[in-house]
């Protein structure tokens, strides 16, 4: 997928130092800039609480940015819990309470017209973070065919050639799934061989990954799955814990994305063959910065164009055992004391991280 102006984010140094993740939140809470009353209210809506990413770093990340750059803005935030009738709901919240921005992460981008409608007609504006909305005012995500594309690149290089694969996709409802799913295809066509229906995760659940390829265990020898195409970390956890289970002894290559902690320790441990570094501070201070212009009323700087929305396109990174050192460490995304605690202290010594 060809974009203009793309955002370059290899090599950004980032300072996170973010304490751990709260509970996820079904309710509205205002951050602690709110500072009560505000015009300047801004509605962070994000989608659930299963994949590690929301509450532990875009939340965070976008309420600090916020308060850096607008001591009397006040943010709402919101978690759909994977139910898109309740963010229907939160966004009428927001609504109601005053928001003036909305920055939405949809459940389901393709139902998501009536939630801008509502918006629209409250004279607010709609950022779709991270997952594209038809109709949205901006919108901000990472390349997802190019994720996708390089996903199934790094597991065709990973098995060495020709072989049998599972395949686990996202969710549906999710429009990001289905680029990811074209971007894999693009590189495993023709390459490699599906040895079952490839399975698209209802709502990419680990539980759910795991159940299906435990499934297909019991109808498929182990020694046939020369890899795993698994769309993202959870349901690469979920995959290898599957095959453990199983007591397979040589795990296939299993892909990943997110780069979770659990998952560059399973990359390091030779578990799991590599994830999509995705540096979520780069989208989510963007976000900020382009609600924080939008209530102030100033210039939201220079966007592209995807399919009629102003946007910012980020690039993905892809991470294996060889540039952990030089990806999500450089960028302080995480501490090699964190990645290197208990049992992946050998493994981290092996790839020169302590």
């Amino acid at each position: 997928m060809a974009f203009a102006n793309r955002v370059a984010v290899a090599g950004a140094v980032l300072a996170l130092g973010l304490a751990p993740a709260l509970a996820a939140c079904s309710s509205p809470n205002s951050s602690p800039n709110s500072s009560g009353g505000s015009d300047k209210t801004i509605a962070l809506l994000l989608p659930e609480s299963k994949t590690t990413r929301y509450e532990t770093f875009d939340k965070p990340l976008f309420e600090a940015k916020v308060k850096e750059l607008c001591s009397d803005c006040t943010v709402k935030y919101y978690n759909a819990d994977q139910d898109e009738q309740k963010q229907a709901q939160q966004v009428d919240t927001a609504i109601s309470e005053g928001a003036k921005v909305i920055v939405l992460d949809p459940v389901n981008g393709g139902g998501a017209g009536g939630m801008i409608s509502a918006a629209h007609d409250a004279s607010a504006k709609v950022i779709a973070y991270d997952r594209f909305i038809d109709g949205a005012d901006y919108y901000m995500s990472f390349d997802n065919e190019t994720v996708g594309r390089l996903q199934g690149e790094a597991l065709v290089k990973a098995m060495g050639g020709k072989g049998g694969i599972l395949m686990l996709n996202g969710a549906p409802s999710d429009p990001n799934a289905a680029q990811f799913k074209a971007g894999a295809h693009s590189a495993l066509d023709g390459k490699v061989t599906l040895l079952a229906k490839e399975y698209d995760n209802p709502d990419w659940s680990p539980d759910n990954a795991q159940k299906y390829v435990t499934d297909q265990l019991a109808k498929i020898p182990a020694k046939k799955i020369k890899g795993v195409y698994a769309a993202n970390d959870g349901q690469a956890g979920g995959v290898i814990a599957a095959l453990k289970d199983a007591n397979v002894k040589k795990l296939p290559p299993v892909t990943g994305q997110d780069a979770e902690l659990a998952a560059i320790q399973r990359i390091l441990a030779g578990e799991q063959a590599m994830t999509i570094y995705k540096p979520i501070p780069i989208e989510a201070n963007k976000a900020a910065e382009v609600a924080v212009a939008i209530v102030n009323g100033t210039d939201v700087g220079t966007t592209t164009d995807y399919k009629g929305v102003k946007s910012f396109i980020f690039d993905p990174i892809v991470v294996t055992k060889d540039n952990v050192k030089d990806t999500v460490v450089a960028d302080n995304f995480y501490k090699v004391a964190d990645i290197c605690a208990g049992a992946y202290a050998d493994a981290c010594k092996a790839a020169g991280l302590s």
